[in-house]
Formats: structure tokens, sequence, C-alpha cells
């Protein structure tokens, strides 16, 4: 990514070191070759997001000691969720939606997501989603689960994900990332009547660090 408009977030623990930028722009044609979490399935759901979304980004993990899928996950959805938020502090002046609804398929799988920028952290997920230890592809359920926790932890938002159909776990959580990438988009298109406030009616929310 070029310029000076991209999102750069750093994140370091003891456990993984994610370095990751996100723009708005011009789709990168390179794109894919800069999503690297060592997971092949949580990189192509990774480039699903942001396909839906219509944001370029750059993810890069790098782990201590212990290859965890949970690591991973929950630490690159942190990282993105904060910049997810910095994006929307940043565009909230000149006014966006804030909040999308989106439903997405890819064969006999159809999900639903809804996506809320209110400094309100909670993820509401289908059970059908995260009951059991079903293998997806190289990941498990609950660690795809906590890649969303994640996100809205790091944006502060209000995440609802629902299972409509779907058999294939493949095409099942495919549709559920391509639903959020979407939900994303629509939350990040301008909308002028929202200028400097939140898509709930309490409006701007101002917060003073001491």
């Amino acid at each position: 990514m070029s310029g000076d408009s991209a999102i750069r977030v750093k994140r370091t623990t003891a456990e993984s070191a994610i370095e990751l930028k996100l723009a708005r722009a011009e789709r990168d044609p390179d794109y894919k070759k800069k999503i690297d979490t060592s997971l092949q399935f949580f990189n192509h759901m990774l480039e699903t997001i942001v396909w839906r979304a219509c944001m370029n980004i750059e993810i890069k993990v790098e782990l201590e000691d212990f290859k965890l899928t949970h690591v991973i996950c929950e630490d690159v959805g942190l990282a993105l969720g904060e910049a997810l938020l910095e994006l929307f502090n940043r565009e909230v002046s000149s006014g966006i939606n804030g909040s999308g609804s989106a439903t997405a398929c890819i064969d006999e799988a159809l999900a639903g997501a809804t996506l809320s920028f209110e400094e309100r952290a909670l993820l509401v997920i289908d059970s059908k989603l995260v009951d059991g230890q079903e293998l997806v592809e190289d990941m498990q359920q609950a660690d795809l689960a906590a890649f969303f926790e994640g996100i809205v932890q790091g944006a502060r938002a209000t995440l609802h994900l629902d299972l409509i159909k779907g058999k294939n776990p493949h095409h099942i959580w495919e549709s559920v990332f391509r639903a959020f990438g979407e939900s994303l988009r629509v939350a990040f298109e301008p909308c002028r009547w929202r200028r400097g406030t939140t898509p709930g009616v309490k409006g701007v929310v101002s917060i003073e660090k001491q």
C-alpha cells in the first residue's frame, strides 16, 4: 500500500507480533501475497473480507513459541478491529453509515452479518457456527469464532452473525466471512446526514482520557 492514508497497527504480546495495514484505496493487485498468517484457510477468509469490503490489507504474523491457531485468530482480530475503529473515527466527521447489514452466499450456504460501530463490544454468533469441534480445512470452528470476538473487542462494535443454511463447512464459513465483508462495505459508505455521529440516536460518543 502506498500513501499516508493507510492505517497501521502493530500489536505485540508475549505470544505474537502482528503488523497490519488497512486502507480504502484502489485495489492492490498483489493484495493476496500480503496476507500471511501461516494458516491457509484463514488467509483465504481474510482475503474474502477485504474483497467484499473493497479495502486493501497487509498482515504479517510472527509467533514467539507455539503455532496456536486460537492465538493467531484472536490477535489478528484484535489488530484488525483496532484498525477499523481508527478508520471509523477518521471518517465519522465527513459522514458514513457506521452500520451495515448483509447476506452472502456461496453455493448452498447462506449467512447474514449485521455490524454497528457504537462503542459497545458485543458478538452474537449463531450457535450452529460454534457448537462442536468440526474442522474447517486447517482450522476449528472455535478459532474462527475467536477472530470475530477479537474484531468486536478491538473495534468496540456490535456484530451479529447468523447461519441461514448450509452443509459444507468451508462454504458455511466462507458465506459468513463474505457477509461480514459486505457489512463492512455498507458501514463505511458515505452518509452526510450522519456527519459526526454514530449510527445510534445517542449521536456523538465523546470519551476524555485523563
